[in-house]
């Protein structure tokens, strides 16, 4: 794998019957206020009238044990869908390293354990690069990738997926932003971090705002 080329769009894929456009309404299967800010910002942005509603309060955490961020994606999605009788909007994000053969990968949000915080991930992360002697910006090439999902009730799922290319800074850098981006350099940046960017630059560069933007296109297209 080229760990250090430009990131690029993977097609949507849907799967028939899919809910119009017109009139939706969308659950959020993230319980993360973070990650629900950037989508909700992104609806706001792309599909003007649709209404956001907030993941069920009595709702358990839903296991991601799937082998796989689609799955992972779709276990999300469904759960709130079956949950809210309602169309349910869900992302599954990782982080890859090259140094670390692919690491954390699926364990992104919870690299350094189930109850890690975001600092706790970083430190693991800048600390297993120094272990392996990852110390120039070639060794410590990354790529984050996303894919988001949107399944409705009547038994149709769209999904989208989008990457972005870059490498680990050395220190953490930035106040915006969340989880590994105070580390996280896009190749297509100008040498800032994600948290360095703000969100209206990081959302044109993301894996996360890529997804979801081929997701909406895709949902705008049925």
């Amino acid at each position: 794998m080229d760990w250090l080329s430009g990131g690029e769009l993977t097609p949507v894929s849907p799967i028939s019957p899919v809910t119009p456009v017109s009139g939706l309404r969308l659950v959020m299967a993230s319980a993360n206020p973070d990650k629900v800010a950037e989508i909700e910002a992104l609806i706001a942005s792309m599909m003007p009238g649709t209404v956001v509603v907030a993941r069920p309060a009595s709702l358990a955490e839903v296991d991601e044990d799937a082998d796989s961020l689609i799955g992972n994606a779709r276990l999300k999605a469904r759960a709130v869908m079956q949950a809210s009788g309602e169309a349910a909007i869900s992302d599954d994000t990782g982080l890859e390293v090259g140094a670390l053969g692919g690491e954390p990968g699926l364990y992104s949000a919870r690299y350094a354990g189930p109850d890690a915080t975001y600092a706790d991930n970083v430190a693991k992360l800048l600390n297993e690069l120094a272990r392996v002697g990852a110390a120039r910006p070639e060794q410590r090439g990354a790529v984050f990738r996303t894919v988001a999902m949107v399944v409705f009730p009547n038994g149709g799922e769209l999904h989208a997926e989008g990457h972005v290319h870059g490498w680990i800074a050395h220190t953490p850098s930035g106040s915006t932003g969340f989880g590994y981006d105070p580390v996280f350099i896009p190749h297509e940046g100008d040498g800032r971090t994600f948290a360095e960017l703000g969100m209206e630059t990081k959302q044109q560069l993301s894996h996360r705002g890529r997804a979801l933007r081929a997701l909406f296109d895709g949902l705008r297209a049925e």
